[in-house]
């Protein structure tokens, strides 16, 4: 897979837009980051999972994901190695991320309006 394709893959999910983040791409859905790309170099993305879905996208594909390094990995963000990635674990991989940035938007809309009515 080529950054290019990463990239395509990433817009087809709806609502997302592409922006930048640390002098590199990454793909949004209402203003939250769930991919991005080149990061630690032009022959990588990531992806937001949760750390169950780190291990287990690790545990399938270890060739193609690994967990981003510090304190980010340790929360789930994970590096798809995009020479090594076929396009069904990536477009697996960018599902659940989607759903992950999705659900913490509605929560937090959840709670902003539980606080205003308080």
């Amino acid at each position: 897979m080529t950054a290019n394709e990463f990239r395509k893959m990433a817009l087809e999910i709806p609502a997302a837009v592409e922006g930048s983040h640390m002098h590199h791409p990454d793909f949004r859905i209402a203003g939250k980051i769930f991919a991005s790309l080149g990061v630690p170099d032009e022959n990588w993305g990531m992806v937001k999972l949760t750390p169950e879905q780190q291990g287990r996208f690790i545990e399938n594909a270890p060739e193609v994901f690994k967990p981003c390094s510090g304190a980010w990995g340790r929360q789930g963000a994970t590096n798809v190695h995009l020479g090594a990635a076929k396009r069904s674990l990536v477009r697996n991989a960018l599902d659940a991320a989607t759903k992950n940035v999705v659900g913490a938007a509605k929560r937090t809309k959840a709670s902003a309006r539980v606080s205003r009515t308080s």
